[in-house]
């Protein structure tokens, strides 16, 4: 299955230029991917209502197929299962994203922790431990979770 996964993603998405820092849709949908997986996780119970919420997010912020898109979560939950930490994904957040759609990620890790309508206390460290990583302040951090609850009517 990984193999038809990286198949998938050398037709349709181009990766960054060797040798080059910028970084590739590629990666910043992977490192995306990875990080509402594992919000996903924090908890300990994965629902339903979570998991559609992952995959609309990620058909919606970019612009993808759900075919595309459950290819691009199933090749993230291997990254995620091999990674030892949210550094590898942080840090292409850091570079490829603007200040703006870093918030955006906060945003959608909010909505992901608050989709069964309580907040773990895991799921809250996590959002933190991100934002941090990403580098947005708390006034941010604070605003995204407001946004999110008043979405949410919570």
């Amino acid at each position: 299955m990984v193999i038809a996964v990286k198949k998938f993603f050398k037709k349709h998405i181009k990766p960054s230029k060797a040798g080059s820092d910028e970084v590739s849709e590629h990666s910043l949908q992977l490192a995306t991917a990875a990080l509402l997986i594992e919000m996903m996780r924090a908890d300990a119970e994965i629902t339903g209502d979570e998991r559609r919420l992952v995959m609309g997010t990620i058909m919606t912020r970019f612009h993808l197929t759900e075919e595309e898109s459950s290819a691009l979560l199933q090749f993230a939950e291997v990254k995620i299962r091999d990674a030892t930490g949210y550094y590898e994904f942080t840090s292409l957040i850091n570079k490829g994203f603007i200040y703006e759609q870093k918030v955006r990620v906060i945003e959608n890790l909010w909505e992901i922790a608050f989709t069964d309508k309580y907040l773990d206390k895991h799921e809250e460290h996590m959002v933190r431990g991100i934002a941090d990583l990403i580098y947005v302040e708390h006034k941010d951090f604070i605003d995204a979770k407001l946004r999110v609850r008043k979405k949410l009517g919570l």
